[in-house]
């Protein structure tokens, strides 16, 4: 698949989405083995073999949750990302970074897995959404 080593190959799919200031930018993955393949499958895989960086983190057991924080804050100060998707069950081993984190781009969608299934209670941008509409 992938790999960002130097000398190795490196596979670009970049699918790019456009924003308001016409800049092509990137959607980002973390989530589980399912999830993640399927949306490199779909074309959103990229990396830079000069930063040693992807768009994308494939979580298992043995994913540390410092792996999971590092990437996540790494993913929000990219400037060539704009959405980021995260399976819910994940987003819930960093809720504190999500309620923390205020930006509007790159945007944090929780997205359901196949193994959990997706809870509007728990999502962070429609409790925000929810409160700013006064229906908190």
């Amino acid at each position: 698949f992938f790999s960002c080593h130097a000398g190795a190959p490196c596979y670009h799919l970049m699918a790019h989405t456009k924003i308001r200031d016409g800049e092509e930018r990137l959607i980002a993955v973390i989530g589980d083995e399912d999830t993640v393949t399927g949306f490199l499958l779909g074309g959103i895989g990229d990396c830079d073999p000069r930063k040693n960086a992807t768009n994308f983190l494939m979580v298992d057991k043995k994913t540390s949750l410092a792996e999971i924080e590092n990437t996540f804050k790494s993913f929000t100060t990219r400037h060539d990302i704009a959405i980021i998707l995260i399976n819910q069950s994940i987003a819930e081993d960093i809720r504190y970074l999500l309620n923390d984190y205020n930006q509007t781009i790159p945007t944090v969608l929780e997205i359901p897995s196949k193994d959990m299934p997706y809870d509007t209670a728990k999502d962070t941008v429609l409790r925000k959404v929810k409160q700013q509409l006064g229906e908190s």
